[in-house]
């Protein structure tokens, strides 16, 4: 039986992920607290893995660096009560497994979802995440959808379970007079071409030539040679060096929320950060220029009255939300009242929103025995399928329950100059190599 204050683990593979875990992990627990008792953060050591900077920017710790074994053989030896895995589908399904395989008394309840919206790879990205026992849907709309797929496919539809996004919140919009900040939220992926991105850059820069007496920022998710979620192969950073942008066209880094503090008009393509804008009653506005694309994600916003593009916002023409579609996606703005009403009404909608996840978690760890973890993807289902997966990110069971001994000494000075080489190339990656890049563009 698990302790009063259950021990929780978080993995973690980018930066997005690992705000979105730990805050995920704090309302988890029985009185939820800024504090987070009894949570432990790990992340996941991988291309995507989070410097220093993005870490210290989520004001959320900073989890230890493991791989997937390494994370396995903690679970195993700390006999964590809880695991939230904050991860890309693959990796969430090798764990599965993994976890499946360790040998220990009692396994850990697993609790996994989605950092944002969901618009692409539904069915693949459910399916990987299926055998968890606890699958969070960020909204009404998405809890239907992952049910209908895994009963479609004749899967326990049981684990999904109707949360919200864990980083809603934050002060309401108050407009301040003479000021008017418009700010574009940049994301890694989409657009993906140069053309594309060019583009977008270039109407920003119109709207602020336009609009001289605006603050035009646009918000970019990482600094050079940084990686998010989402790898960014043609950073916005570079490209804005090939346009003359007016003076008052600025670009920032930082914690969304922060930005959103003094944001007055949040335009993007397909971000996340819309439906943060949205909770803080920030109007908001989701691009049509380059079409209404599955590609783009903009395809979500489908009835919800923000799409538009920009020459209706040059015309100063803003989008007014549908309520209807605001609650159906788990967003609900709070009224401008006082900071301590509007502070006490956001910690009532997360105890509501969680209170679900909340008491499933805790019945489960009531339980004197738990199932065990039965993904829908196995040898026999997918045979073509799971055995890459599995491959892939090196997560068989004999790695994940060797007893320590004569090869766990070597393999621990391995994992050693394996990290110090990594360490040596993110440095290089994210340090030297912009150095260098500026200076052959002098």
């Amino acid at each position: 039986m698990p302790s009063p204050t259950p021990r929780i683990a978080v993995l973690a593979d980018s930066d997005t992920r690992w705000k979105w875990g730990a805050l995920t992990a704090r309302r988890l627990a029985p009185q939820p607290s800024p504090a987070a008792p009894g949570i432990t953060g790990y992340a996941l050591r991988g291309r995507a893995t989070p410097t220093a900077r993005q870490l210290a920017e989520a004001g959320l710790g900073t989890p230890r660096e493991v791989t997937g074994a390494q994370f396995l053989r903690d679970v195993r030896e700390e006999a964590y009560d809880v695991v939230v895995l904050a991860l890309v589908g693959g990796t969430v399904q090798a764990l599965l497994h993994g976890l499946a395989a360790l040998p220990t008394p009692r396994r850990p309840v697993v609790v996994t979802g989605y950092v944002g919206v969901v618009y692409e790879k539904l069915a693949d990205g459910l399916l990987l995440r299926h055998g968890a026992d606890v699958v969070l849907a960020n909204s009404p709309y998405d809890a239907r959808r992952f049910r209908a797929v895994y009963e479609g496919v004749g899967a326990d539809p049981s684990a999904v379970v109707e949360a919200r996004l864990p980083f809603l919140g934050g002060a309401p919009h108050r407009p301040v007079p003479g000021r008017h900040t418009v700010v574009f939220a940049a994301q890694p992926s989409v657009p993906a071409s140069r053309a594309d991105r060019l583009y977008l850059l270039r109407r920003l820069a119109g709207h602020a030539r336009l609009h001289p007496e605006r603050e035009v920022l646009l918000k970019l998710r990482s600094r050079p040679g940084e990686h998010t979620t989402h790898i960014e192969e043609l950073p916005y950073q570079k490209l804005a060096r090939t346009l003359p942008l007016p003076p008052n066209t600025r670009l920032v880094y930082g914690h969304m929320g922060a930005v959103l503090d003094r944001t007055d008009l949040l335009v993007t393509v397909s971000s996340t950060a819309a439906l943060e804008a949205l909770h803080r009653g920030v109007p908001t506005a989701v691009l049509t220029d380059l079409g209404v694309r599955e590609a783009l994600g903009n395809h979500h916003f489908i009835g919800s009255g923000l799409l538009t593009s920009w020459d209706r916002l040059d015309a100063g023409e803003e989008p007014v939300p549908d309520p209807a579609w605001l609650a159906d996606q788990g967003v609900e703005p709070v009224g401008p009242a006082g900071d301590t009403g509007h502070e006490r009404a956001v910690r009532d909608q997360d105890d509501a929103a969680f209170a679900e996840a909340r008491r499933r978690v805790a019945e489960l760890l009531e339980r004197d025995v738990l199932p065990p973890i039965a993904p829908y993807y196995t040898r026999t289902s997918a045979p073509g399928y799971l055995p890459g997966i599995l491959a892939r990110h090196r997560l068989d069971a004999a790695d994940a329950t060797a007893v320590p001994g004569a090869r766990g000494v070597r393999r621990v000075l391995r994992d050693a100059a394996r990290g110090a080489a990594r360490g040596a190339y993110r440095h290089g990656v994210q340090h030297v190599a912009p150095v260098i890049r500026r200076l052959g563009e002098l």
